[in-house]
């Protein structure tokens, strides 16, 4: 877990800094089953870039909340799976979920 950066006296703060961007709650919800290899992660999120794809599960991993295991074999076989840290999210994911799913009702 990153200790260089200083964190927000707002707990509420905090979540959104380790887990605001859009794609970061897509890569926790696509990856709370299970492990996934990047193409698979990929093939899931629809329209991310390679890049910011790459970019965002490597600041997940530096921040504690996906594992990223590299297998030696040709070609290089690499899966990300969720910590525990990250699996402690599941209950905001399903908080989430359950509000989305209330507006869309309300709003359709």
């Amino acid at each position: 877990m990153q200790t260089e950066k200083k964190l927000p006296a707002c707990p509420v703060e905090t979540t959104l800094m380790l887990i605001g961007d859009k794609w970061k709650v897509l890569i926790l919800r696509d990856l709370m089953p299970g492990t996934k290899r990047f193409g698979e992660l990929k093939r899931s999120l629809g329209t991310v870039s390679q890049k910011v794809l790459t970019s965002q599960l490597r600041d997940m991993e530096e921040n504690g909340l996906v594992a990223r295991h590299v297998y030696a074999e040709v070609p290089p076989r690499v899966e990300y799976s969720l910590t525990d840290l990250g699996k402690s999210l599941k209950p905001i994911l399903d908080a989430m979920s359950c509000w989305g799913e209330e507006y869309k009702q309300k709003n359709s």
